[in-house]
């Protein structure tokens, strides 16, 4: 009995492991015979698991979805990256899952091994999330809108502008782009007839309007974001040729903090966007490469003005 029961785990497994698995695959797999599988199936189909069965030369076996969770069989990496991103998410920026992590985590760490329970304890001891009054999106918005994404179904909502303006929208949504702490929706705005990004945070009462619809030449998501939050209506549009190849700055520079373009085997030209000068010249500075500011006026004023200080403070300590 304790066997066919080690079995029937292995098979629920292995199942979870991909979509779709073939009658010989399966049993070459868990080292039984046609005859055994087909018994182990029909005893996971009496314990309420939904077994589909496909006939024929190219048939085979899928799990299906059910009306409860089956136990989820992990692998030791996987055990532990979940364990790690339910703690991430019980601090993140979506209001509404922060309790529900912290109550599947507990459950998790209850049956780990105690090597698995230690390295995730020890991972998660020596991290400290940085958090602050940021602003955040509820978990129901976000699951209406990756719905709506899925089905490629319009939705309605209401939208919160910078200063404060509401508006009513129509859209066709493409896909949730997350950079840093904050959500984007990627989505063809109906009534401009043309592509935006909505902050997540900023949508009220999305709901769908029931009307499908076809992609229309959609962009790359995560690379239509990056270049909106950096090149929007900021105060300042910054361009600079950094002297170094685009491949090594990008590992400097994070998305949300500017567009890479390479302009040569040895340069680039990066792209960005602040209500603050000091916040681009920090950005580049950090880079710790050589580069050269094209424009605007007033971030080369800026930027000689912070060298000039810089240089005089440290003349001043070494003469001390």
């Amino acid at each position: 009995m304790a066997e066919t029961s080690a079995r029937l785990l292995r098979l629920l497994s292995v199942l979870q492991s991909k979509p779709d698995w073939s009658g010989a695959d399966l049993a070459a797999r868990l080292e039984i015979t046609p005859r055994t599988l087909r018994r182990d199936i029909a005893k996971l189909r009496n314990l309420g698991y939904p077994v589909h069965a496909t006939p024929g030369v190219a048939g085979g076996y899928r799990l299906g979805a059910g009306a409860t969770l089956p136990p989820l069989l992990l692998e030791d990496e996987e055990a532990v990256a979940v364990a790690l991103s339910l703690r991430s998410a019980a601090t993140h920026s979506v209001t509404g899952v922060a309790e529900a992590s912290v109550r599947a985590l507990a459950k998790l760490e209850q049956v780990l091994p105690a090597r698995l329970r230690e390295q995730a304890a020890a991972i998660s001891q020596a991290t400290v999330p940085l958090t602050g009054p940021g602003p955040t999106v509820s978990a129901e918005v976000l699951v209406v809108i990756a719905r709506a994404c899925r089905r490629r179904e319009v939705i309605q909502f209401s939208y919160r502008s910078h200063d404060g303006a509401l508006t009513a929208r129509r859209a066709e949504p493409h896909r949730l782009v997350q950079a840093g702490y904050r959500w984007y929706l990627v989505a063809r705005d109906l009534d401009r007839a043309e592509w935006r990004t909505f902050r997540a945070d900023r949508i009220e009462d999305p709901r769908s309007a029931g009307i499908r619809f076809t992609p229309q030449d959609p962009p790359d998501a995560a690379s239509f974001v990056a270049r909106a939050i950096t090149t929007g209506p900021y105060r300042y549009h910054a361009r600079i040729l950094v002297h170094a190849p685009a491949e090594a700055v990008a590992g400097r520079i994070p998305p949300t903090a500017g567009v890479l373009e390479p302009t040569g085997p040895g340069s680039c030209l990066l792209t960005s966007g602040s209500d603050s000068l000091d916040a681009i010249a920090w950005h580049i500075a950090m880079t710790d490469l050589p580069f050269t500011v094209l424009e605007p006026p007033e971030l080369i004023e800026r930027m000689g003005s912070i060298a000039s200080r810089l240089g005089g403070r440290l003349a001043d300590a070494a003469s001390q």
